[in-house]
């Protein structure tokens, strides 16, 4: 029952409703801890987190802005301001990381993928479970040079997504859940239609 509670109580809080206080010391180590437990074929951590603590959000910012503008030229100033802004919400902002080779085991990319999605899964159950709102964004800064150079990607790994951590300012009733009939179904079975993976309603992304 309460991993049941637990799991149906994790929503996604946007960033700039997440407040201080962020995690503490400990805290911050159980939300990092709990990714390992993610399943992971070969034993690879095909995936790391990078925190970006207060004194590096300048940095993450500029990267923002330049991404931005590399993409328009045209951008005002109020929309370069807004992009910086955004690397100053919540509290705790980590970049999620996941390499996709270089080694000699043969572990395919999607594995790679999905043991990444594990580890964040499990990081924002724990931070659910602390009392922090959470959320998950990305964008299409995350494909910048300037992202790959400022946190050091190698060869093989790609950006996956921001998590951003802190107290809620506003929680919104738990939107509702799909159900069943829209993705499951059972081999064999009489065909009936199951629910796509196209989505009506546009993310929000951190990084645009």
């Amino acid at each position: 029952m309460f991993a049941t509670a637990l799991i149906q109580s994790r929503r996604t809080v946007l960033p700039k409703r997440l407040l201080e206080p962020g995690p503490d010391a400990r805290q911050l180590a159980q939300i990092l801890e709990a990714a390992a437990a993610a399943p992971d074929h070969g034993e690879l951590v095909p995936w790391r987190f990078v925190i970006v603590p207060a004194q590096a959000r300048a940095a993450l910012a500029d990267v923002f802005e330049g991404a931005l503008v590399e993409r328009d030229a045209s951008a005002t100033t109020q929309q370069r301001q807004q992009a910086r802004e955004k690397a100053f919400r919540a509290p705790l902002l980590l970049l999620a990381i996941v390499c996709l080779g270089g080694d000699e085991r043969n572990v395919p990319a999607t594995e790679r993928f999905v043991s990444a999605g594990c580890a964040i899964q499990n990081m924002l159950l724990m931070a659910t479970a602390q009392g922090f709102g959470s959320a998950l964004t990305s964008g299409k800064a995350m494909q910048s040079s300037m992202l790959r150079e400022l946190f050091s990607l190698g060869e093989h790994e790609e950006s996956l997504c921001f998590l951003s951590v802190g107290t809620a300012a506003v929680r919104k009733p738990c939107r509702s859940r799909p159900g069943l009939e829209r993705y499951v179904s059972t081999l064999g079975a009489p065909a009936t239609p199951v629910g796509t993976c196209s989505s009506q309603k546009k993310p929000s992304f951190l990084g645009e």
